[in-house]
Order: C-alpha cells, then sequence, then structure tokens
C-alpha cells in the first residue's frame, strides 16, 4: 500500500463513520415515528426514504446536484450568505454517503423500534417515567443490537458508494476521492495493481461491518 492508497482508505473510512454519526439521530427519530405512529401519508413518507435503496445511485446525485449546486435552493443560498460550498468538496461525499446509506439505517432500526414490546414502555410511564427518559432507558436499550445492526450497514453502504459521489463531489486526489472512486481511476488508467490493493481493503472492511450486522441481528431474533 502507498502513502497515497492510505491516505484514501483514511479518508473513507473517516467520511463513512461520520456520515453514519450525522444520520443516526434524524434515522431513529425517523424509524421511531414509522414504527409506532400512523397518519395520512406516511407510504409515502416511507417510499421516499426508501428510493436511494432503488433509484439509480447516479440519480440520487443528479437531484442533490440541483439543491446543493450553486444554482440550487439550498447551495445558492449557503452559497450566496454563508460563502459555504458543497458541491466538489469533502462536504458533497459526506452528504452522498449520507444520503445512500439513510434507508438502511432506518430499516434495521424501525424494525428494532416494532419488536420492543410496547407494554413495556407502558409500566415506565405509570411509574411516572416521562416520554423522553422512557424512550433512552427503555425503547433504545431493548432495540439497540438492532439499531447498532443498522449503523454497521449504513457504514457499509457509505463504505460502497459511488455513483452519486461522482456526481456531486467528483474525484479529486486528495480531496474526495474514496476506495470506489479510486478503484475507478485506477481500473480507467491501467494501474490494476493499485485497485486490487484497493479492493482489498473495501471488501475486508465491508466484510467485518456486514458480519457484525448480521451477528447482531442473529443475536436480537434469538434473544429470550
Amino acid at each position: 500500500m502507498t502513502s497515497e492508497e492510505w491516505q484514501i482508505v483514511g479518508f473513507t473510512a473517516w467520511v463513512s463513520v461520520l456520515s453514519t454519526l450525522v444520520i443516526t439521530p434524524f434515522g431513529l427519530a425517523l424509524a421511531w415515528v414509522l414504527a409506532r405512529r400512523d397518519w395520512p401519508g406516511k407510504s409515502i413518507v416511507e417510499t421516499f426514504v426508501s428510493l436511494p435503496l432503488v433509484m439509480p445511485p447516479v440519480a440520487t446525485g443528479l437531484i442533490l446536484l440541483e439543491i446543493f449546486g450553486r444554482r440550487g435552493t439550498v447551495g445558492g443560498f449557503l452559497h450566496d450568505k454563508l460563502d459555504w460550498d458543497i458541491i466538489f468538496t469533502w462536504r458533497a461525499v459526506l452528504l452522498a454517503l449520507s444520503v445512500m446509506s439513510l434507508p438502511l439505517l432506518v430499516r434495521s432500526a424501525r424494525i428494532a423500534f416494532e419488536n420492543v414490546n410496547p407494554r413495556l414502555e407502558q409500566i415506565a410511564r405509570t411509574l411516572g417515567a416521562g416520554n423522553w427518559r422512557v424512550f433512552f432507558t427503555i425503547t433504545v436499550p431493548l432495540a439497540a443490537r438492532g439499531i447498532i445492526a443498522g449503523m454497521l450497514l449504513a457504514f457499509a453502504r457509505a463504505l460502497g458508494e459511488f455513483g452519486a459521489t461522482i456526481m456531486i463531489a467528483g474525484n479529486i486526489p486528495g480531496k474526495t476521492s474514496t476506495i470506489s472512486l479510486a478503484i475507478f481511476q485506477n481500473v480507467q488508467l491501467g494501474n490494476d495493481t493499485s485497485a486490487f490493493r484497493l479492493l482489498g481493503v473495501s471488501v475486508f472492511l465491508a466484510f467485518v461491518a456486514v458480519w457484525g450486522s448480521e451477528w447482531l441481528l442473529r443475536k436480537t431474533h434469538h434473544r429470550p
């Protein structure tokens, strides 16, 4: 492994971890609402949340480019008011990874919340616990394995993201280049040795994350 390859691996791992941490609070809130509440239009929200799983990643990237580019609604506001650009920066990588991995976290956390016995929460409330205390002391601990499994899946998805990332972040060496983008570039340049080294690291990291997620889910399903 060259120093440049280690830099790419380190950047990819760092931004994947950061994206997972960024989406976790919102993802858990959304998963809980979908698991415990019914309201008009719920199916539409569920569909929108799942769209990145079935849409071509480049299509998702194009939508993000339109929204967060300098001429986009959000991107234009950030550029004009805060002099803050997202597209073709590390923030764009973070954005792409977050959007593409959010559905996996939400789906796993939602199932975990649905498996929590509501009677336990009701008992805690009758003993004087407020909603927030019930959530953090009863619901989250009981759903913890499913939540962590979802976070690991989200991390694994972020590690392998390509389509949306290349649309809004490009492949700028030392700035936005991730493992997937670097593998693609090395194959295009005929540098197969570097491509396979990065492939090996990518497979290892993804295997560990997915294995950990599956192990936690099995422990959840077999919990007495």
